[in-house]
């Protein structure tokens, strides 16, 4: 997140580059890092009501409702405390919506709420991976929108045009792989990040910058996620 406050495990940090890096943690096999509101760690439709037709097929309103939700695949609100493997089951999952990095999220290795317990955290705007290992004890969520599961190996349309502020992106199925170019930043404001999973560990780091004038960043199709926050939209160029 660079000025912005990006966390470094519990630790806050200006300059976030490879060699000197400051940490959000990332696993896609994933495995999470940010902070709101602890100083410490810083930083589907309404449908007509028109009733089934059995011979037809055709579903009514309520149907048509159900299967956005199971579509959507929530599988927990965005506030509060979670116990892994009781209230929510190890696994990669998602948040999307979310502005002003509002949003707060936390691993932790324990519920003491101290700050060696923090496995991995992050201030988020747009959307955030995390993967949830079984060897979590704690996951804390805080202002973000409800996290949706995530298929890892799912299929989508890649876009060729990426938003600054957008968050988190996976490669081959969010964003396509390739060179983009942003231009316009100030101040150190856009940070970028390419990563190997969704653990948000230094480890999972493949490179990262922080950003005045011109950005230009090559996501490799071998890559997992690319990470944009405060950053001028990515075009596509190559």
């Amino acid at each position: 997140m660079g000025a912005k406050g990006k966390i470094a495990l519990g630790v806050v940090v200006s300059v976030v580059v490879i060699g000197a890096v400051s940490a959000n943690a990332g696993d896609d096999g994933d495995s999470g890092s940010g902070g709101k509101g602890k100083d410490s760690a810083a930083s589907a439709e309404r449908g007509s009501g028109t009733k089934s037709d059995t011979k037809s097929g055709t579903k009514s309103g309520a149907d048509t409702k159900k299967d956005a939700k199971a579509e959507k695949k929530v599988a927990f609100q965005g506030d509060g405390d979670f116990e892994v493997g009781t209230d929510v089951k190890p696994g990669t999952y998602r948040t999307t919506g979310n502005t002003d990095s509002l949003c707060y999220w936390e691993r932790a290795k324990d519920a003491s709420g101290e700050m060696d317990s923090i496995l991995a955290n992050d201030n988020v705007s747009g959307t955030s991976y995390v993967t949830i290992p079984a060897g979590d004890k704690l996951f804390k969520s805080s202002g973000c929108k409800d996290w949706e599961a995530v298929d890892t190996k799912a299929t989508g349309t890649p876009a060729a045009l990426v938003k600054g502020d957008g968050g988190m992106h996976r490669v081959g199925v969010d964003i396509a792989p390739g060179t983009y170019r942003s231009t316009g930043n100030t101040d150190d404001l856009c940070y970028w990040e390419r990563t190997k999973d969704a653990s948000h560990s230094l480890e999972s780091i493949l490179a990262n910058n922080n950003v005045s004038g011109t950005a230009v960043v090559t996501v490799a199709a071998g890559d997992a996620y690319f990470k944009t926050t405060g950053c001028k939209d990515w075009k596509k160029t190559g």
